[in-house]
């Protein structure tokens, strides 16, 4: 789903910045107010529990059943990934505004794959830790016991505190290009923190 957005999302950007570049920050401002709101739905109005419920009942019914609620979590995600994704190169192209077409568009795709691998070999690697350390577990020796143990009960506080990091980021970089959309706000806000 991140590829497939990423193939969209770069065309359109390049064409856009070529036939009508003022609305880029028009766009990267409707995307800062969607990260807000996605920080704010998952801060206020959010219940990972009713999720967690739905998913078991789901899972009670049948496999198929529990497979369609992921999906719509996953459609989710990929919703957000496509948003993300149209900021960092909306952005990516305001630094590049003088520069060829050719090298806007390799710029782009070389931040795209590996913004993708970095992103998703991350998110990766942190869902198969605990299968790590139930391998460990499983080793003859004490010392990868004890450490596949620790990895297995770490797992869940990562997770979450990952959870509260990334949604104070999307307020951070929906807020801030918000801000930086908005000149006099922008100033205003950066007189008060002088101030302090």
């Amino acid at each position: 789903g991140s590829v497939i957005n990423k193939v969209i999302l770069i065309p359109a950007a390049l064409l856009l910045a070529a036939a009508a570049p003022w609305l880029i920050p028009v766009l990267l401002m409707f995307g800062g107010a969607f990260l807000c709101y996605e920080a704010w739905h998952k801060t206020f109005g959010h219940d990972d529990s009713a999720h967690q419920a739905e998913l078991v009942d789901a899972a009670h019914h049948s496999t198929e059943a529990a497979l369609a609620v992921e999906k719509q979590k996953i459609k989710q995600a990929i919703t957000t990934d496509f948003i993300l994704s149209a900021e960092i190169v909306a952005i990516a192209l305001g630094a590049m505004a003088g520069a060829t077409l050719a090298t806007q568009a390799a710029s782009l795709i070389i931040i795209a794959i590996g913004m993708t691998i970095i992103v998703y070999g991350s998110v990766a690697g942190l869902v198969k830790l605990d299968d790590l350390g139930i391998w460990m577990m499983q080793k003859p020796a004490a010392a990868l016991k004890r450490a596949g143990a620790a990895i297995v009960k770490s797992v869940p506080y990562i997770m979450k505190t990952l959870s509260v990091v990334g949604t104070a980021a999307m307020f951070v970089v929906g807020g801030s290009i918000i801000l930086h959309g908005i000149v006099p706000l922008e100033h205003m806000v950066a007189a008060g923190i002088a101030r302090l």
